[in-house]
């Protein structure tokens, strides 16, 4: 089966300001590594509203080794497929299971998440591979805490979302374990 890393918004200037962002940063270039001994494509999605789309904080983030194979699209809006090329690259290239990363968590993941079952993809969000930051209601550790939960076993009907750790095994998919 054909497989993708997407890694949403780990951009230089918006990583600064997540939560546990050392863990982050590790997590994400250690599911890197994970991707490129599964050979999955490796996509990362940037945000143009970050850095107004120029400049050191627009770039992705300096501690994050980014392979000479990653692709890297960028987005206007929340959610990574609109108006990307996202869509169409992941179609040419067959994949049908997506590992997602990234930043913020109740925002870009968030949507993006729900969005690739719509398109049929199943989803692993990497748990502890997501953050965000701290709203005027809900400290960001219950944010990513909710969810992962909220997220886990989320569907549209043929294809879902599962939340697993980084530790795991994120490019040998679960998927079919829970299928009828």
């Amino acid at each position: 089966m054909k497989q993708a890393l997407l890694i949403i918004d780990a951009q230089q200037a918006l990583v600064e300001t997540v939560f546990q962002k050392e863990k982050l940063l590790e997590n994400v270039n250690k599911v890197i590594q994970k991707a490129l001994q599964a050979e999955a494509d490796i996509i990362f999605i940037r945000d143009t509203d970050v850095g107004e789309g120029k400049g050191a904080g627009f770039e992705i983030h300096s501690d994050i080794t980014v392979p000479q194979i990653a692709k890297v699209f960028d987005k206007t809006a929340t959610n990574a497929f609109y108006k990307t090329p996202l869509l169409a690259y992941l179609t040419d290239r067959e994949v049908r299971h997506i590992v997602m990363m990234g930043c913020k968590t109740e925002h870009c993941v968030d949507t993006t998440v729900r969005t690739a079952t719509v398109q049929h993809f199943d989803v692993t969000l990497v748990a502890d591979g997501h953050s965000t930051t701290d709203s005027n209601a809900i400290p960001a550790e219950t944010i990513i805490k909710h969810h992962n939960e909220t997220l886990h076993g989320h569907y549209n009907i043929d294809n879902f979302s599962v939340v697993r750790p980084s530790d795991e095994d994120l490019f040998d998919p679960i998927h079919d374990n829970y299928r009828d």
